[in-house]
């Protein structure tokens, strides 16, 4: 039985062939609604999922289901066209193969992007929050079996699951650019249901201010091996127990679009500041 280190090794090398010569400094995993950010990234290849051994498939709504590889302002990366969740049916060993995928790449950074429900009060449809924490709440762990000491440690260290030099860099480019940003914790759940008013309460008085069904895997998996982690959400629905209304997903992709934009212009100039370090 091939190992996941070999497996990954296999998935970049088919990357390679595509995209030959190119090491990312950077890996992007992009959300629902938000597959409008790769338009900014100058493309070298697009390459369908399918195409990648050991890839899973993404089935989520409006997630396109590719890799695009070049660079966004002068700073190579891969982009997820279309993350993979835990709902689809996926255990998160193959949810977060592709951070594995970057990792055997070189990348060394991970951004990831999601839409979420918003239960801090204070928040409003299309807000952008950083992410400066998170609770897990799906029930498995993308680290469970037989460590390989080549990936990363058998109990990695969360006291920083998000880069604080990043989440600075991240608040003062947005205030440059007067884009309002909240920083908040995210509370991963498994999904796909969305939650009851008491679920809601519950999660709130946990301290979570956003809720969605990504993100926390990843980023547990990109920590393992060592990369530094930046989180962006949209609040794309309002999760408030006492004026609590029906999912209308189409509406969901439409605030998704309208936050994505200016997460577009942030993202954008955050790339900026890393082609100057």
């Amino acid at each position: 039985m091939q190992s996941l280190s070999t497996h990954a090794a296999e998935a970049a090398a088919a990357i390679r062939s595509h995209w030959p010569g190119a090491t990312p400094d950077c890996g992007l995993i992009l959300g629902t609604g938000l597959g409008s950010l790769a338009e900014q990234i100058d493309v070298a290849v697009r390459i369908p999922y399918s195409d990648i051994p050991h890839f899973p498939q993404s089935t989520a709504p409006s997630h396109a289901g590719q890799l695009v590889c070049g660079h966004l302002h002068g700073v190579p990366l891969v982009a997820m066209e279309g993350r993979l969740h835990y709902y689809e049916g996926y255990s998160l060993l193959e949810v977060t193969f592709p951070v594995r995928v970057m990792r055997a790449l070189q990348a060394e950074t991970l951004i990831v992007t999601s839409a979420v429900g918003g239960m801090n009060p204070q928040y409003a449809l299309a807000d952008l929050v950083i992410l400066e924490d998170h609770i897990n709440l799906i029930p498995d762990n993308p680290l469970r079996g037989i460590n390989d000491d080549s990936l990363g440690p058998r109990f990695p260290d969360m006291s920083e699951p998000y880069s604080r030099e990043l989440l600075q860099l991240a608040k003062a480019t947005a205030l440059e650019l007067s884009i309002n940003a909240h920083t908040g914790v995210l509370v991963a759940v498994s999904g796909p249901n969305l939650e009851t008013r008491a679920e809601y309460r519950m999660m709130r008085n946990m301290g979570a201010d956003i809720v969605g069904m990504s993100t926390v895997p990843e980023i547990i998996v990109a920590r393992h091996a060592g990369m530094k982690t930046l989180g962006f959400s949209i609040v794309t629905d309002m999760c408030l127990p006492d004026a609590l209304e029906p999912v209308d997903i189409e509406k969901i992709l439409a605030v998704a679009a309208q936050g994505g934009e200016r997460l577009e212009r942030l993202l954008v100039q955050l790339f900026r500041r890393f082609a100057e370090s």
